[in-house]
């Protein structure tokens, strides 16, 4: 391909269409429309369907993306250099090539500058990458199979989002069949604790382990996102204190409003694992209380009431263990409990199922389009 820029002048008073390019070949964002007057440039970038453009700034998280139809007008930045293909290449074949970690991996080995904020890919260092070039004829039978595999992925995905909804609908079947009943504080019926908060000096001590470690990204409304999980060293006592246990409920402190309190119940999935200080645990204790049905409530009627009841600081909210301690359950009949939580957990492990299927599928992409770039995989076209 090559450098090819069409530039347009700012004129005040006309209306320009404005892009942005996503992160990891994720494709172009619309950013809305731009007087000619209320810029700072004097000229910027037209955009042209079936070109490549990339961001020079910050290149190295792989801004690049093949141009669609329904952006083509739209202007960038001098930030963003275009390119045109050559006839050799067919432009949905490209679109797979942004989204390889290996073109990634690759800008990001060429890029300059001194901070790493600041680092910049310049157009003819991009040019110098290299990659092997299939016939069209097996360009477009990878391209077959890699949108097969995309529509799978936007299927499941899709089918995900719809039973997350139904989730919602029967939180708030929940939420009226109990409403009016009597109500306990959380903390009359469980051992509320907060977690790991990290001291250099535990570093000190000689009795160290190294154990997994959940953090406020690992836990999310009606599931635990376990797919990295970090490490961290401590003493052995504060471990094994912290240590998570089957039936745990998981409920973080603090980050947007309308997510405090979210959270699901620990299953032992990784041994030994403790979690941080932004994370509670709540323990219960009282037999009468299902975890599952409390879990729940957390995160239906919860979502509500802590976004009333948390703290807000500039940029964060927050709600610390007196709140969470005073937090509202029904006092209702475990079978009652039990009876919701089964019909929620049920929604909750198709959607746990149908989000295991997209994250392989999405391995299996990754290992298809490094694998037919390089031509380790190959395939027959007829």
């Amino acid at each position: 391909m090559r450098l090819d820029i069409q530039r347009t002048p700012m004129i005040p008073a006309n209306i320009y269409r404005l892009a942005g390019v996503m992160n990891a070949g994720q494709g172009l964002i619309s950013k809305g429309e731009i007087d000619g007057g209320d810029t700072e440039y004097a000229a910027m970038n037209v955009l042209r369907a079936d070109q490549v453009v990339m961001r020079k700034l910050t290149a190295w998280e792989g801004p690049i993306a093949v141009v669609p139809a329904d952006f083509d007008g739209f202007v960038v930045s001098n930030e963003f250099p275009t390119f045109t293909l050559g006839p050799e290449l067919l432009p949905d074949w490209m679109r797979h090539v942004c989204r390889s970690p290996r073109l990634w991996a690759e800008m990001k080995n060429r890029v300059s500058g001194t901070v790493q904020r600041r680092k910049r890919l310049n157009p003819d260092q991009l040019l110098q990458i290299e990659f092997p070039i299939p016939p069209r004829e097996v360009q477009a039978g990878i391209v077959e199979i890699l949108d097969a595999v995309d529509d799978q992925v936007s299927a499941l995905d899709t089918e995900a989002d719809v039973l997350d909804k139904i989730w919602w609908a029967l939180g708030r079947e929940m939420m009226a069949a109990v409403a009016g009943e009597d109500t306990v504080p959380l903390a009359s019926f469980s051992d509320i604790s907060g977690g790991l908060t990290k001291n250099k000096k535990d570093l000190e001590q000689a009795d160290l382990v190294e154990v997994p470690y959940l953090r406020v990204a690992n836990v999310h409304r009606h599931h635990l996102n376990l797919s990295e999980v970090a490490m961290i060293q401590t003493t052995r006592a504060k471990a094994e204190k912290l240590r998570l246990r089957p039936g745990d409920i998981l409920m973080t402190e603090g980050g947007d409003k309308d997510k405090l309190g979210r959270g699901h119940v620990w299953e032992d999935q990784i041994p030994n694992c403790i979690h941080q200080n932004h994370v509670f645990r709540v323990r219960v204790t009282d037999r009468r209380f299902d975890p599952y049905f409390v879990s729940a409530w957390g995160n239906t009627f919860g979502r509500e009431w802590f976004e009333t009841f948390g703290t807000q600081t500039t940029g964060i909210a927050s709600i610390n263990r007196a709140t969470l301690s005073r937090f509202p359950v029904p006092d209702v009949p475990l079978s009652v409990q039990q009876g919701w939580a089964g019909r929620l957990g049920a929604v909750v492990e198709t959607i746990d199922s149908l989000r295991e299927q997209v994250g392989s599928l999405r391995t299996l992409r990754t290992s298809l389009v490094s694998g037919l770039l390089d031509r380790t995989i190959d395939i027959e076209c007829y």
